[in-house]
């Protein structure tokens, strides 16, 4: 066994996986499971696949804390599920007081975002900056905001919730999400919907970009469009926040070779032309790792 004496349990909630890991105090992830999270089996199934995922891992170790990343909205305060959109049928479970009274070990909750987001800050692609906004495209979209090494909860635990900022007057209406609203437009879950709309295909991003490759022309139309939506919606961060650096992570940037140059350039299109050039936009390094390590270190980065 290793010599470092903090470990720290990592829990990342997704709509589809349930992943936890032991960390330790330098961020190394020492042990891992997963499950499938199958939410629409209710939370209390997912409560117990979690309490089974840690006494697997913290079997010879001594634990100090617990963090668990979540999709939004969350009542931090409370430790409540509120609504998300892809965990629709958690609503108002008290994840916290379940998760301690199971394990005796002290809980932090917080957005999978921002868990995400303070794993690149402080061991990924946001090292040595301030100010990082790390923003996630998969299924759906979300970020976190760290500030000089914490994370910023917002008054009501909701700062980050960028998936749902209004980028135009139509889109399609989804779940309880603002109508135009950058998830709607320009998730994982919008490609596969334009896919199937407009293409006729059901393999989703995946599908899409091998068409871009391809060079299919609608498919390429719908790259664009989603470039345009990114672009649109990182510019709307940097007029609000302007941080020293925009990390960005999540399954579609796995394709980034079709995108990520031109996104760069298309964000100057949005931003004050004294901004030209200056916004500093990196893919993040992390990769799936970055949700487990995040939520391991929200216990004393929170």
């Amino acid at each position: 066994m290793s010599d470092v004496k903090n470990y720290t349990i990592g829990i990342d909630l997704g709509g589809t996986n349930l992943r936890a890991a032991l960390v330790n105090e330098t961020g190394e992830i020492i042990k891992e499971n997963e499950f499938p999270t199958e939410a629409e089996l209710g939370p209390e199934q997912g409560l117990q696949k979690m309490v089974r995922l840690i006494e697997d891992i913290r079997e010879g170790y001594s634990i100090t804390g617990i963090g668990v990343g979540a999709p939004g909205p969350l009542d931090l305060f409370a430790g409540l599920i509120l609504d998300p959109p892809n965990l629709l049928k958690w609503s108002n479970f008290p994840l916290i007081e379940g998760l301690e009274k199971a394990t005796g070990i002290k809980v932090t909750l917080d957005n999978d975002a921002k868990a995400a987001a303070l794993a690149e800050a402080v061991y990924g692609a946001g090292q040595n900056y301030k100010s990082v906004v790390y923003i996630t495209i998969s299924t759906g979209i979300g970020a976190g905001i760290v500030l000089e090494g914490k994370v910023l909860p917002g008054a009501q635990g909701v700062a980050g919730e960028v998936g749902n900022m209004i980028l135009t007057k139509e889109g399609p209406m989804v779940n309880n999400l603002n109508q135009g609203a950058w998830v709607t437009l320009a998730s994982g879950s919008s490609i596969e919907r334009e896919g199937k709309q407009r293409l006729g295909i059901d393999g989703g991003a995946q599908e899409v970009f091998q068409l871009v490759e391809e060079g299919n022309p609608e498919a390429m139309q719908i790259r664009d469009e989603m470039i345009t939506y990114w672009a649109k919606g990182i510019a709307n961060l940097v007029h609000i926040i302007n941080p020293d650096i925009f990390v960005l992570g999540g399954g579609i940037m796995k394709s980034e070779q079709f995108f990520f140059t031109q996104l760069q350039t298309r964000i100057n299109d949005y931003v004050y032309s004294s901004l030209n050039g200056k916004v500093n936009v990196q893919l993040a390094q992390l990769g799936t790792k970055s949700g487990v390590i995040g939520a391991a270190l929200l216990p004393s980065h929170s």
